[in-house]
Parts: structure tokens; C-alpha cells; sequence
């Protein structure tokens, strides 16, 4: 009698072919055992593998901004010289809507009262181009890595994270981190209310495969495959932003 298990190994092994079961089957006799002559099975891939758009392109990136504004993230178009500005603004415009909240906390002020003013304290990850950050005077901006990381109650207390991004893919309104130094620990980009994420405009493709191949050079990396802000709907199907990540997105489109 087998059991699931074996069923499954059994099916993969059929799947490799026989180079691949010999090497991999138990006890002889077992499926796939030496001597097995079973041609290999054809998997089929003819999915599509790349959009009929370049990556950068105009229709890939108004695509990626509409899919974008579906999930209800905020989309800012600058250039690079103009990035520092949009980065205080998008900021400085947190920063007073925290004021107007007081001093409750801005993630459940009805239940978890404070008795800290509200700060605009923003982290950034260790690799983070300095330049991005030169016209942020007045805000509290903290490094985090991996040598030296901020706690979660040190991250829970900080408003906003500003990263980087290593793909984005129109089709489906996603951007992709995978923890280079200019992104940081997946911990960062999770824990505060507000994600201000700049994606340069060359980094856009157009469908997953595209990005999936991108990724694939360097498997080993943790990947945050974040398509708007964080939402769910598990309870009698009403929307709550905020429960597993970032309320709010911003995108910082860079060309």
C-alpha cells in the first residue's frame, strides 16, 4: 500500500527521467531504480516568456502605473536630479498627517493611545544612495543592515521606510525586492505604516516570466513581491489596509 507521499516522489521521479530517478530512488525495485529505461516526461512550456513591450517603455510603465493606482498606491513620475524633492515631499506630507492625528497612534488611535508626540523618524537601508536622502532637514532617518538591525519595537516605532527596488512587473502592478543593500532586510519594508519605494523606470518589464528570469541569477536572495499596499478581505470580505504590512505605498517612478 503506498501513501501520498510515495505517490508524489514516484510521479517526480517519472518526471526527471531515468538519469534522475536512478539517482534518486530508495531500496531496489523502488521507482526509478538502476536499469529504469522510461523516456523522460515532456514538460511544457509554452507559456509566454516576455510582453510584446520593451522594458522601460511607455506602455509598460502606464500599465504598471494604472495597475498600481488600482491597489491604491500613490504613483510619483520624476527624474533622477528631482528624486531628492519628491522623497522630502512625500515624506514632509506623512509627517503632517501624523500631526493632525495627535498624539494617538497613527495605527489604532481608538485603541492604543501614546503619550509621544508624533515624530517623522524614517529608516533607510544601509546601501540607500545618500544623495536620495539630501533634502530630508528636518526628519529623523535611521540606518538599519544586517550587522547592526533595528529591532521590531525599534521598527514599530518609526513611520516610514524608503528602499529601493530590484524589478517591477506591469502586467500585475508588482514590484520585487530582494534584499541588495540598497533595499535592506525584508523586515524593514514589512514593519512600518508607510513603504516609499523607487523603482527606476529601466527596471520595468512587462510581464513575470521577465522578472522571474531577472531573479533567477541570484536564487539564493529573500524576496518582497509587494502589489500595492498591504489589504485583506478575510472577514466578511471588507478591506483592511495595514494588517500584514505597509497601509500606505508610495512609488517613486524614476527616469
Amino acid at each position: 500500500m503506498t501513501n501520498a507521499k510515495d505517490e508524489i516522489l514516484s510521479r517526480i521521479r517519472a518526471a526527471l527521467g531515468s538519469d534522475a530517478g536512478s539517482a534518486a530512488a530508495g531500496p531496489a525495485g523502488s521507482a526509478g531504480s538502476a536499469g529504469s529505461t522510461a523516456a523522460p516526461t515532456v514538460v511544457p512550456r509554452e507559456y509566454r516568456s516576455a510582453g510584446e513591450h520593451a522594458p522601460g517603455s511607455d506602455v509598460v510603465l502606464e500599465l504598471l502605473v494604472d495597475r498600481l493606482e488600482d491597489y491604491k498606491a500613490h504613483v510619483h513620475r520624476t527624474t533622477a536630479a528631482g528624486l531628492p524633492g519628491v522623497l522630502a515631499q512625500v515624506l514632509a506630507e506623512r509627517s503632517a498627517e501624523r500631526q493632525e492625528i495627535g498624539s494617538s497612534d497613527y495605527r489604532s488611535p481608538d485603541i492604543l493611545p501614546t503619550t509621544h508626540a508624533p515624530r517623522r523618524a524614517v529608516v533607510v537601508p544601509h546601501g540607500l544612495d545618500a544623495s536620495w536622502l539630501s533634502a530630508l532637514d528636518d526628519a529623523d532617518v535611521r540606518t538599519d543592515s544586517r550587522d547592526a538591525p533595528l529591532s521590531a519595537a525599534e521598527l514599530d516605532e518609526i513611520d516610514a521606510v524608503v528602499t529601493a527596488a530590484r524589478v517591477a512587473v506591469a502586467e500585475t502592478g508588482t514590484i520585487v525586492l530582494d534584499g541588495e543593500p540598497d533595499q535592506g532586510r525584508r523586515a524593514i519594508s514589512l514593519v512600518p505604516d508607510v513603504h516609499v519605494c523607487v523603482v527606476r523606470t529601466d527596471q520595468v518589464v512587462q510581464t513575470v516570466p521577465e522578472a522571474v528570469r531577472l531573479l533567477g541569477a541570484e536564487p539564493g536572495r529573500p524576496l518582497t513581491w509587494i502589489s500595492g499596499p498591504s489589504a485583506t478581505s478575510d472577514i466578511e470580505l471588507e478591506r483592511v489596509e495595514g494588517v500584514h504590512g505597509p497601509r500606505t505605498l508610495h512609488v517613486v517612478l524614476v527616469s
